[in-house]
């Protein structure tokens, strides 16, 4: 096994910047979106991202919360399981248009299946939420933080 060790800690240089980046995501987890569908969102974005830290980290708290190993295994094919609802299969083609938003635009065909899914205000929820697990794979991936740590317990104990 390689061993990773980070670049830097990103809490401990810039306590402000970690600070903003958890009150966006105290706001996504209060939102009032499920919990499993959030969990669901965060580790697909992680996933298309390569954060080991992320993936690690929601599929314990998915796992932790009640979430199938069946469906937390075929995440990555979900168009092809039928383990998914209409809700989350909306939900998870909004992540991957919006992680993916270099790629181009996120399409009317995304956006009208997640509308018929979501209210105006659960889908701008649904994009923050997105916006925020993308905000904290992008400072893992990048500061190379190590993943296999992480304890579901501890973490909602911290809340």
């Amino acid at each position: 096994m390689i061993a990773m060790k980070a670049r830097l800690t990103p809490a401990k240089f810039a306590p402000g910047a970690y600070k903003a980046l958890s009150q966006v995501q105290q706001y996504v987890d209060n939102c009032g979106l499920e919990q499993s569908l959030i969990e669901l969102v965060k580790l697909r974005a992680s996933q298309i991202n390569g954060c080991a830290w992320c993936i690690d980290m929601h599929t314990k708290d998915a796992r932790a919360a009640g979430e199938t190993e069946q469906r937390l295994y075929l995440l990555s094919a979900w168009r092809e399981a039928p383990f998914y609802s209409a809700r989350e299969r909306a939900a998870l083609a909004w992540t991957e248009a919006v992680t993916k938003v270099c790629n181009g635009e996120v399409s009317d065909a995304v956006f009208d299946a997640a509308r018929a899914e979501f209210s105006e205000a659960e889908l701008v929820n649904l994009n923050v939420a997105v916006i925020a697990i993308n905000s904290w794979n992008r400072m893992n991936v990048a500061f190379q933080v190590p993943a296999g740590d992480y304890k579901p317990a501890t973490h909602k104990a911290a809340k």
